[in-house]
């Protein structure tokens, strides 16, 4: 039977783990082996430009920790997983979903969306979102349209005007 240090060690993780999630709004499950230090350091420093992390632990503990949630990732937690925890909730997303496309290494195997699970169809549509800005730029320019079209409107109705 496990001293009572290594039950609290535990507990402690669980509860980190559960923290990490209830406080992310994006959470994504990956695995990772075969890919090199490098690679994953690459993958960490990208990560930390939208305030997210990558974390590495038992999946006994990570499924105690969802089943403590109430989410349900049955049949996920197999093999080696890394755990993106973002902040944010598009960017961490292309951030992985965009190493993945130059690693054949890191497969997407499912993932938590503001503490729902989603799987990998769902997590593809969110990489595929264009950014923040990018969403902003498509609105100025949806926009502009309708103020060209009323100044070219005021601007013949000026010379109608004119004309009489």
């Amino acid at each position: 039977m496990a001293s009572a240090k290594i039950l609290e060690n535990k507990k402690a993780i669980v509860n980190e783990i559960k923290d990490n999630i209830q406080n992310s709004e994006s959470v994504v499950v990956f695995t990772y082996q075969g890919l090199t230090v490098s690679e994953l350091s690459e993958l960490r420093r990208e990560l930390k430009k939208t305030e997210s992390e990558v974390k590495v632990y038992k999946n006994t503990l990570f499924k105690r920790a969802v089943d403590d949630l109430e989410i349900n990732l049955d049949g996920f937690l197999e093999g080696p997983n890394a755990i993106l925890f973002g902040k944010d909730l598009l960017e961490p997303i292309k951030v992985i979903s965009n190493f993945a496309k130059d690693h054949e290494k890191a497969n997407i195997t499912v993932g938590i969306i503001n503490g729902a699970p989603a799987d990998l169809e769902v997590i593809k549509e969110y990489a595929s979102i264009p950014s923040r800005d990018g969403l902003l730029t498509m609105l100025a320019g949806g926009m502009i349209q309708y103020v060209r079209d009323l100044a070219i409107g005021l601007n013949m109705y000026a010379e109608q005007l004119e004309e009489k």
